[in-house]
C-alpha cells in the first residue's frame, strides 16, 4: 500500500518537476543571452570611446555616433528576437505539458 501511494505521489509531481525544468531552461538561456547582450553593448562603447578620440572633426564625430548608435540599436534588436524566442519555446513546452495532464484526465474508450 505504501509502494502504491508513494507512485501515485511520484506520478502526479512529475509535471511539476517538469514545469521547474521548464522554467530553469528558460532562465538559465535569458541570462546567458543578457550577460552577451551587456558584454556586446560594453565592447561597443568601448570601442566608441576610443573612435572618438581620433575623430580630427565634428562631421566624423556626429557619423561615429551614428554607426555606434544603429550597431546598439541592432544589438539589442538581435537579443530582443533570441529574449522572444527563448520565451515562446518555454510557453509552448509548458502548453504541451499542461495537455499532457489534461489529457491523463480524460475517459477513457
Amino acid at each position: 500500500m505504501f509502494q502504491d501511494m508513494s507512485k501515485v505521489l511520484s506520478q502526479s509531481i512529475g509535471p511539476f518537476k517538469e514545469l521547474v525544468n521548464i522554467q530553469t531552461k528558460m532562465l538559465e538561456e535569458l541570462t546567458r543571452q543578457q550577460m552577451e547582450c551587456t558584454k556586446a553593448c560594453i565592447d561597443a562603447t568601448v570601442a566608441q570611446t576610443r573612435q572618438m578620440q581620433s575623430c580630427s572633426s565634428a562631421d566624423e564625430l556626429i557619423k561615429s555616433q551614428q554607426e555606434y548608435a544603429a550597431q546598439l540599436e541592432e544589438t539589442l534588436k538581435h537579443a530582443n528576437d533570441r529574449n522572444l524566442k527563448a520565451l515562446n519555446d518555454a510557453r509552448e513546452s509548458v502548453e504541451r505539458l499542461a495537455g499532457d495532464a489534461f489529457d491523463a484526465f480524460a475517459p477513457k474508450r
